[in-house]
């Protein structure tokens, strides 16, 4: 499906084509760091379908403790975070995009959920806590 998005100030602009099946929450401590919540939810995005169209982003690069190196790119003014994606790499690279940036984001549902050794506990029972709308 095509997808747009962009960061929270509005300077960053993007479009990309997504895979509705591959969305995904990662549990892992780094995502909940890098998100400041409780986990963060990902659509992967072939780097051929993804195309900026304003703004230009900052990039960090996270060393994992294996040695992966993962470059997190955001808007330099708001510091919306847009995507993570193997360092050093370019062309061919899977991006994992941020489900938050993109106007769809109601429509997409994630598959799956990875690193849930790292999850907190109550994000698994979220449907007991109160809600206020």
């Amino acid at each position: 499906m095509h997808a747009n998005g962009g960061c929270h100030c509005g300077y960053v602009c993007f479009e990309a084509e997504i895979d509705p099946e591959q969305v995904i929450v990662c549990h892992c401590t780094d995502c909940q760091t890098l998100s400041a919540s409780a986990f963060r939810t990902v659509a992967f995005v072939p780097e051929a379908s993804f195309s900026l169209k304003s703004g230009k982003l900052n990039t960090y690069v996270k060393v994992a403790d294996s040695g992966n190196r993962r470059e997190q790119t955001f808007c330099p003014h708001c510091g919306t975070h847009i995507y993570a994606a193997p360092a050093g790499e370019t062309g061919s690279r899977t991006l994992g995009v941020r489900v938050g940036t993109l106007r769809q984001r109601a429509r997409l549902r994630p598959r799956k959920q990875y690193y849930c050794r790292s999850a907190l506990d109550w994000v698994m029972d979220l449907g007991s806590v109160e809600q206020v709308r």
